[in-house]
């Protein structure tokens, strides 16, 4: 009687062995899905993004799919439903990734980015002040561009929807556009979408103002990721940023490299978090 007792245990091990090997193979086989922030067109994202992800499906050995959101707030809303993997976001929503979804920050790019106010190079406008009354695009209201040059508008005496309005373009290349095509007499952009801009987009335009200096994009995994899957992200991500590809992707986007991400700064950014 002991005897079949030990055997069914033995076959009841054995079995949850097997179950707990196919649901780690089903995961190794799922593939890493990687939401990347909507401040760009969707073929950009493809284009800027898809060597990033290539290196790490080599490092990682496992299939990255690349996602985004048709805007910003469908984009906030599956990071909260947990449908990343890795995410690459704005400072303000990594704040609210990790507070809604437990996201835990892994690395930044080095170079603060900046919101800009710019115009078409050859209009008359000379300063923000110039801007009254008119028409201003942005990429998207909750975007962390848009929200700082608002306040600094807010500083100089411009209260958004009294002193000037803005319509939303969807993104920073479309806000651009509709400056150039005169829909809008100025836009507010983020820097590093605007030096992703084509060169024959950028030359058209000029900065009228910029903020000060804001941290940059920030990366982030899934708590539902264990440790020594985020550890092989971060590390796959600093090997990719020290290749002649990585060297050239961070110049393209004027990134800077990468740099480890203090709990302080998304604590910064918690009143821009409050607005989203």
């Amino acid at each position: 009687m002991r005897s079949g007792r030990f055997s069914g245990f033995r076959i009841w091990l054995a079995a949850l062995l097997l179950a707990a090997a196919g649901h780690a193979a089903a995961s190794a086989d799922r593939p890493l899905v990687f939401g990347v922030f909507p401040n760009m067109t969707a073929k950009q994202t493809v284009e800027i993004y898809r060597p990033l992800a290539n290196a790490l499906e080599r490092h990682l050995q496992r299939r990255i799919v690349v996602y985004s959101a048709r805007d910003f707030k469908t984009f906030v809303e599956r990071t909260r439903q947990g449908e990343y993997d890795m995410l690459l976001t704005a400072p303000h929503l990594a704040w609210l990734a990790r507070q809604d979804a437990g996201y835990r920050p892994l690395l930044k790019y080095v170079r603060p980015t900046q919101g800009l106010l710019v115009v078409k190079e050859a209009s008359g406008f000379q300063t923000p002040d110039e801007l009254r009354g008119r028409t201003i695009a942005t990429a998207d209201a909750i975007a962390v561009a848009v929200l700082a040059v608002q306040a600094e508008l807010a500083a100089d005496g411009l209260r958004h929807d009294t002193d000037y309005r803005t319509v939303d373009a969807g993104t920073h290349f479309n806000a651009a556009m509709q400056v150039l095509n005169g829909r809008a007499d100025a836009a507010m952009l983020g820097m590093h979408p605007y030096l992703l801009l084509p060169p024959e987009v950028r030359q058209q335009l000029r900065v009228l103002a910029k903020t000060p200096p804001l941290s940059s994009l920030m990366y982030l995994t899934h708590p539902r990721l264990r440790d020594r899957e985020a550890t092989a992200i971060r590390q796959a991500l600093l090997d990719f940023a020290a290749t002649p590809e990585g060297a050239a992707f961070m110049q393209h986007g004027g990134y800077g490299g990468f740099a480890a991400v203090d709990g302080s700064e998304l604590r910064a950014f918690r009143p821009y978090a409050l607005r989203a």
